[in-house]
Formats: structure tokens, sequence, C-alpha cells
């Protein structure tokens, strides 16, 4: 019996099938059976006799070689497969092997192109068919897994390109598993710390942070091994040699197939570059603001000077009168009391009270009494004063003279904007553990412009003479040394509405 393909079926020793096979007493229909499984199988097979002639080419490979039944039967190996593969792979010779020890080849690769198709690449294995003892045939099993060498080359290419990525990177770029332990450790974390890769995978990541934050990152690596989303911060990193190196870190949960945190992926770049370019730039402002404030004390104290040193020269003559010398030594002590002002000024400016004499404040009781001083000049001003205050006691931790000293700047700063008169409102409110102090007035207001300058020592929008221009500066570091924040917000010709907000006990 011969199938479609040329399964020779007399070649098999009849003898040998057992007649009960399958519950079928005919032989020749268990060698059908056989045949169909040959068929179906998505592997191409060969079946060689001991002349290393084809017997039996099944439905894949003919599809697969673009051959048929007849070009194929009763033809030399050499001939069905192309001379280089037989050659290259000495599969001739590994087919003698297993007629000679009758023992299976396993797990061979070969590379295979059909005329006219792509390149193919298989598996081969070689499988003895033995009966009563004899080898009289072989079967040749070719699998397919070009697909597979290709995904896994592209896996590769893609592995190779990812790590140079990684290892080209300028930043920090380390993993972990879900406890901390590093997997990964990049050249340029090895470049910064002076640690390669080899004395820190194995090891956890916390014993290359600084000591103060090691208990912050092994909290913070729980709640990612839980879910949670990436977080930022900034921890410093141990060199080799004991120094820290600020660093600023991204920290991501990495996802395994099922959607489970099974490590964290840490991307760190070095501030200390930062940090420097952040000093000079301090530096500079600090000498604009020196500049600033060198004119605006020349300028300030000239005067108050000038007025001195002309007193002083009419007191060295012995001939002036009582009335006259008397005018000129209150000059002198005016011109000093000035200028002693201005200097205390910028001395409280640059340096606030201490901590140790904060305590706690009401701070309506503040606002009223910052207010009575200023009613009566407001009085003379035409300016009229409104007051809104909550029900309950409005504690801040402070110091009662500084926050006096900052609302009576802002209030008067309010009358210098309203020459003709006008109406100033004061209110304050508490939101979400922060009081609000909430000034307006109905002066000229403040151009943009302005604005962004108001808080400058010695800038100053009043005529020349009337402010040295240190109020609103002193307000600013005032309301910053009780941790809190001044806003502005004026229209030209409407008015300003300052409000400050400070936290409450």
């Amino acid at each position: 019996m011969t199938t479609n393909h040329g399964l020779d079926a007399s070649g098999l020793k009849r003898e040998m099938i057992p007649s009960d096979h399958f519950g079928m007493g005919d032989p020749s229909r268990y060698t059908e059976i056989l045949a169909t499984l040959l068929e179906s199988i998505a592997s191409s097979i060969l079946v060689i006799n001991y002349d290393l002639r084809v017997v039996y080419a099944n439905r894949n490979f003919l599809i697969k070689s673009r051959k048929n039944a007849a070009s194929v039967l009763g033809q030399k190996l050499a001939e069905v497969l192309p001379q280089a593969i037989t050659e290259n792979t000495d599969l001739t010779g590994a087919v003698r092997r297993v007629f000679a020890h009758n023992q299976p080849v396993r797990g061979q690769r070969m590379t295979y192109r059909a005329p006219g198709i792509p390149m193919s690449v298989y598996l081969y294995t070689i499988l003895p068919l033995s009966l009563a003892g004899e080898t009289p045939k072989v079967m040749l099993l070719m699998e397919d897994v070009t697909e597979h060498v290709r995904l896994s080359e592209e896996v590769r290419r893609v592995e190779r390109h990812l790590a140079s990525v990684v290892e080209s990177a300028s930043d920090v770029i380390l993993s972990t598993d879900s406890d901390g332990v590093v997997l990964t450790w990049n050249v340029a974390a090895e470049r910064l710390t002076g640690c390669p890769s080899y004395q820190i995978v194995g090891h956890p990541f916390f014993e290359r942070c600084a000591p103060d934050k090691k208990e912050e990152l092994r909290k913070l690596f729980e709640r990612l091994k839980s879910g949670e989303t990436p977080h930022t911060g900034e921890w410093d990193l141990l060199a080799a040699s004991g120094r820290r190196t600020a660093i600023s870190w991204v920290l991501s949960p990495l996802k395994g197939e099922t959607g489970e945190t099974v490590g964290v992926v840490a991307t760190g770049r070095d501030l200390s570059e930062r940090r420097r370019l952040e000093a000079q730039i301090i530096h500079a402002q600090k000498l604009a603001a020196l500049s600033v404030m060198a004119g605006g004390i020349a300028h300030e104290i000239r005067n108050p000077l000038a007025v001195c040193s002309s007193a002083a020269q009419f007191l060295k003559n012995p001939t002036i009168g009582p009335e006259l010398q008397r005018e000129c030594i209150e000059k002198i002590l005016s011109g000093i009391q000035r200028a002693s002002s201005i200097i205390e000024s910028l001395l409280r400016f640059s340096r606030p009270s201490s901590e140790s004499e904060m305590t706690e404040v009401d701070l309506a009781e503040v606002i009223r009494e910052s207010l009575r001083l200023f009613r009566s000049q407001a009085k003379v001003e035409k300016i009229s004063i409104s007051e809104d205050y909550p029900d309950v006691k409005v504690a801040v931790h402070g110091n009662a003279n500084l926050l006096q000293q900052m609302f009576l700047n802002v209030f008067l700063n309010a009358l210098n904007s309203m020459p003709g008169g006008g109406r100033m409102n004061v209110s304050l409110s508490v939101r979400a553990n922060v009081a609000s102090v909430r000034i307006e007035d109905t002066g000229c207001g403040i151009t943009q412009e302005d604005l962004d300058k108001i808080f400058d020592p010695f800038f100053t929008l009043s005529p020349a003479g009337r402010g040295s221009g240190l109020g609103l500066s002193i307000c600013y570091s005032i309301v910053k040394q009780h941790l809190g924040n001044i806003e502005v917000h004026s229209t030209v010709g409407v008015g300003t509405i300052f409000t400050v907000e400070l936290p409450i006990l």
C-alpha cells in the first residue's frame, strides 16, 4: 500500500505490527492510521532507508520545499535537500550514525532555503525506526523555528539597544527587586560612586544612600511594592570614598506579566552642577541687591548727614546766638536719629528676631492694636476703616511686635496710595488651618511692572523723602519668618489687595 505522498507500507515489517493494535486485525489499516498521523504533524518529516533514499515525505515537507512526491520519493537525501545543507550540517553522516548505532540524534540546527522563498531555520531530529532489532529506516523530523529565531534575535537586538541606552545615559539608572536588592547598576552610577557593578549587584540599594534617609527609603519601597505610583525625591548617594552626592530620584514600580510589582526602577540625576549654578545665581542676586541697597543707603543717609554737617559748620562760629545754636543742635540730633532709624530698619530686614521670641499670639488682637495706632493718622487723611473678624480666637505662633510692625507697614502703604482719602477694609478669616488677613484699599493701584518689585529693598513709589523703600521688604521678611506667605493684587485706578497667610496653632 502506498499513501498519497509515498509512504511504502510494504517497507515496514508487517510481521512486527500487532494484529490487534487499535482493536483492528488488519495491519494495513494500522499503517494507514500511522500515515494519517504523519500527514497531520506540523513538522516536516522524511523517512529514509538504509541506502539513504527517501521513502516517505509528509505534506508539510512538500509544501515547505515546494516539491511534489514524485520528485522526492526514491531520491537520495543529498538530492532532496540543498547541497549546502547536507554538507554544512553533515546531515548524511548523522543519518549513517543513526543506522550504525541505533541511537537518535536530537535538537540539531540547520538553515534551509528553498528556491524563491526566504531562508528558514529548522531544528532537526533523526529517529531510528527499529523493527525486530534491525534499523531498516530512520525518520528525519525538521521543525521550522524560523519565526522563533527571528523573534529571539529581535528580542536580543532590543535588549542590546536598551542596554546600550541605559549604559550610555549620563543619569544614574538602576533596578532592584521588590525588596530593594540591586539587580542592575549602570556605568553612570559606577562613575559617580566609584563602585563597580559587581560590588553593588546583590546588595540592598539602601546601603548606598545617606544613613539619615535609609528608613525613609525602606518605607517608600514598601509603598511601591504595594502598587503605589512613581515617587520623586532627593536623597544623597554615597560614593566609595564616603562622599555624599545630592541626587534627584524618580522611583517607579516595575510590573510583572500579571501586573504585580516585581521590582523598582530608579533614575537619578546628579544635582551638584545645578546646585553650583544656583549658588552662582544667588550670589549674583546678592550682589545686585547689595548694589541697590548701597545706593539706597547712600541716598537716605546722605540727606541727614548733609543737615548735620551744615549745622556743625554753624556751631563752629562762636558768634552765633543761643537760638541758632539750639536749632543747629536739634538739626544734628534729628539727622542722627533719622540715620539711626534707617540702619535699624536695615538690620531688622537682614536679621529678624529669633525663634526663641515666638509665642502664642492672638492674631485678631494684633490687628486691632495695629489699627488703633494707625486710626488717628487715617482720620487726618480722610480714610475710613472697616474691620471683620471671626467669632473664634485665631492663635498663631509668632512675635506680636514683629507682626504689628508688618501690619502697620502695610496700612501705611495703603494710606500713601490714597492721598485724597478713601476706604480700607481689613478682614480676618480661617481656612484649612491657615489664617488669612485681607487688607484692601481704594488707592491709585500699582502697575504690573512695579508690582514685581515692591518687596525689593529700597524700592519705593512714595515721593522723595517720604519713604526709605524698606517697609514692604521688612514685611516680606517678617511673614517668611512666621512661615507664612504674602501676596499682592492690584488694579491701577481701582485699588490694591494685600493678603497675608499665616499657619494657625
